[in-house]
């Protein structure tokens, strides 16, 4: 008879203070700050208005009203350098987009990483990240896109830091835009 008084004692004294725990009472946490944040600005935005010029279905012409491409004789102040479209090896394959989705071993030098790919459209090209690189050429790789048989790795604004193109299997070797070596293998 103990024993069951005993239990009934428990149970009651479990049941009251998981009621006032639940309840509001002394046991709630106090309400996080606000956070402050920066105030938001409104204003008026131009219409937008067709560029005169014939109208183009082609994913890769440039957009009306953008600056001619530089010339043969020079580039046009602040364009960003990139690499002559080196013909690819002979024995180089054709590379899909798929080909090139998820995660790699990148090296260059005595720097090695991962690298990370996807089809999400970034600045000339798809969405790229790289993680544990010290070599900082290879950390500033943000975008990649296929150039023929090669696959072209670009920084945040587009610009070119290295061209690869495959070798065998899932290996992919090419140079950088200072002309160093680089390599790519899952």
């Amino acid at each position: 008879m103990k024993r069951v008084a005993t239990i009934a004692v428990v149970l009651c004294l479990t049941g009251v203070a998981g009621c006032q725990r639940f309840g509001g009472g002394n046991y709630s946490a106090p309400p996080l700050p606000a956070t402050p944040t920066t105030p938001v600005s409104g204003g008026q935005l131009q219409p937008l208005t067709p560029a005169p010029g014939p109208v183009t279905t082609d994913p890769m012409a440039p957009l009306p009203g953008t600056p001619a491409a530089p010339s043969a004789t020079g580039t046009a102040p602040g364009a960003v350098a990139s690499l002559p479209a080196a013909p690819a090896p002979a024995d180089s394959r054709e590379v899909g987009r798929n080909d090139m989705l998820g995660g790699w071993k990148i090296s260059s030098g005595s720097s090695n990483c991962m690298l990370f790919m996807t089809l999400t459209t970034w600045s000339g090209g798809y969405r790229a990240n790289t993680r544990g690189c010290s070599d900082a050429t290879l950390s500033g790789v943000s975008a990649w896109d296929l150039s023929g048989k090669q696959v072209v790795l670009k920084d945040g604004s587009g610009g070119e830091i290295a061209r690869l193109y495959a070798t065998s299997g899932e290996r992919f070797s090419g140079q950088t835009s200072s002309g160093a070596a680089v390599s790519l293998a899952r």
